[in-house]
């Protein structure tokens, strides 16, 4: 891409082309538009990215996003500790929560077993799981991670280390074509997966 000519707007072009599914055009586009903004807009902006590195980190529980030890969900009362809905990523929370279909809480894996890629079972938040599900009497552990080789290998894995505990075992059923991810579902067609969800 041609340079501005402004190595300050270079810069900002460049750090915004890093960001996922930005691409050089659109990281221009979107240079341009704070350049053009007030300064009030763009300093809120550089505060709010500031304080979501310094003030949120991981819930000590579920490994979701929090700014104090526990995230909003899992402080929440309302929510039922007796179902576990397992995710690959915290995106997929934000996918599930907007579906309005599950009211338990969640546990995030940080990722799916994939040897090819490195990813190791004690790379993921495996063994935080399974002491979640023997110390707190849940119930259900309902498996909403994204139907790929990879995934379908995790799910499996899971069973299995929970095979001798006295729980329900489901994963998300109807809706969810193979390979797809759940951050790019439609709402409706997560919600009706986690209501149509199936024993594994």
């Amino acid at each position: 891409m041609r340079s501005s000519g402004l190595p300050v707007l270079d810069r900002l072009i460049n750090e915004l082309s890093r960001l996922p599914g930005i691409g050089q055009k659109t990281a221009q586009r979107l240079a341009l538009f704070i350049l053009k903004s007030d300064p009030v807009y763009v300093s809120d902006l550089a505060d709010a990215m500031l304080d979501v590195k310094e003030k949120t980190g991981l819930c000590r529980q579920c490994f979701n996003i929090a700014e104090d030890e526990l995230c909003s969900i899992c402080a929440n009362p309302k929510r039922n500790p007796a179902q576990i809905c397992v995710v690959e990523d915290i995106v997929d929370i934000m996918a599930i929560e907007e579906s309005h279909e599950f009211e338990g809480l969640y546990h995030v894996l940080g990722g799916v077993i994939s040897p090819l890629s490195g990813v190791m079972p004690d790379d993921l938040h495996l063994a935080e799981l399974a002491e979640r599900v023997k110390e707190q009497k849940v119930q259900e552990v309902l498996m909403a991670i994204n139907p790929s080789t990879e995934g379908e290998a995790t799910m499996i894995y899971i069973s299995r280390m929970l095979k001798d505990l006295d729980i329900r075992l489901t994963r998300i059923a109807s809706g969810v074509p193979l390979g797809s991810q759940l951050e790019y579902l439609d709402t409706a067609t997560i919600g009706r997966a986690i209501l149509t969800r199936r024993d594994l």
